[in-house]
């Protein structure tokens, strides 16, 4: 009922937690969701991992290691079972009754299956998202990252990394997101169960694309794509999303021959730490421009009011 009161000029959607998460959110009643999906006019954001699955794959593990369950058996958990559970039952909830949905985090190369490549974005119902994260790190990382690579849905096999990829290549996920959520490094250090889910990724997500770059996994025109326009199109954000006369100039000026490592000391994030740290990256960003105002140059934030709230063409 709240939701149906809130006016789309002001919101880019409605977000549901179909599997739970930091913050305790879950909505997963067969009943509410089939209200949501009938009566929401606006675009739904899933995160989505099957609850019951997750909570039998838990007790499986704490059954074998107590309450000491190693984050390596994190993306086993919350398992690629869990994630298609929930995507197809969101796919079908969105068919079912003609809803505009997108379906975040993206986590293994089976759920990529569910979305389609045969319509431009801005006529599909239905869509999909992909995280920085699950296109860089692999389960191998735990070893080293232990909990700070802890999101939810899990980082899981390089297979898995590599399906997510092609998908963002071929059309079937439209965009690219940080799903940034900076929890401290004394949160994070915490045992398995005790440390949240999630870390900060938005200062280093361009430098990371760009390293795909040039790696030779994806073009510049697929990054500017899936990290400005797509969003734009997608949650149908006013003036904004491209370089145009009368847009917002929101942009960039990168260095792309200046390598930039990534030390405790440039971390920019009030948490301190980042995933990426100890990397050095292939190029740099030299300024940081947000509504026409510059916000960053050589490393460091400009302290200036620049910010403007968002409108969305949802009627």
């Amino acid at each position: 009922e709240e939701v149906l009161k809130t006016n789309p000029e002001n919101v880019c959607g409605v977000k549901v937690f179909m599997g739970s998460s930091t913050g305790n959110m879950l909505v997963d009643n067969e009943e509410t969701l089939n209200n949501i999906f009938s009566k929401v006019p606006m675009l739904i954001a899933t995160h989505c991992e099957d609850e019951a699955t997750i909570r039998a794959n838990t007790e499986k593990f704490k059954a074998e290691y107590g309450e000491n369950v190693p984050i390596e058996m994190h993306p086993k958990i919350r398992s690629e079972e869990a994630c298609y559970l929930s995507s197809s039952l969101a796919v079908q909830l969105a068919k079912k009754h003609g809803s505009r949905l997108h379906v975040l985090h993206i986590s293994t190369a089976k759920e990529t299956a569910l979305f389609d490549n045969k319509l431009p974005l801005k006529d599909k119902k239905i869509t999909a998202e992909a995280c920085i994260h699950h296109l860089w790190f692999s389960e191998d990382d735990y070893k080293t990252k232990g909990t700070y690579i802890k999101w939810n849905p899990a980082v899981k096999t390089a297979h898995d990394r590599e399906g997510i990829m092609k998908a963002v290549l071929d059309n079937r996920i439209d965009v690219i997101a940080t799903d940034h959520a900076p929890h401290t490094m004394e949160e994070k250090q915490n045992t398995y169960f005790n440390a949240p889910s999630g870390g900060p990724l938005v200062q280093h997500s361009l430098l990371a694309l760009l390293d795909f770059y040039k790696n030779g996994k994806m073009t510049l025109e697929q990054i500017v794509q899936k990290a400005a326009h797509n969003p734009a199109i997608l949650f149908r954000i006013q003036d904004r999303g491209y370089i145009r006369e009368g847009y917002f100039a929101d942009f960039v000026l990168v260095d792309m021959d200046a390598p930039y490592q990534v030390t405790k000391d440039n971390i920019l994030s009030k948490c301190g730490w980042s995933p990426f740290e100890g990397h050095t990256f292939n190029a740099s960003i030299q300024s940081t421009f947000v509504n026409g105002k510059m916000v960053y140059e050589n490393g460091g934030i400009i302290e200036r009011m620049s910010s403007r709230r968002l409108l969305f063409d949802n009627n």
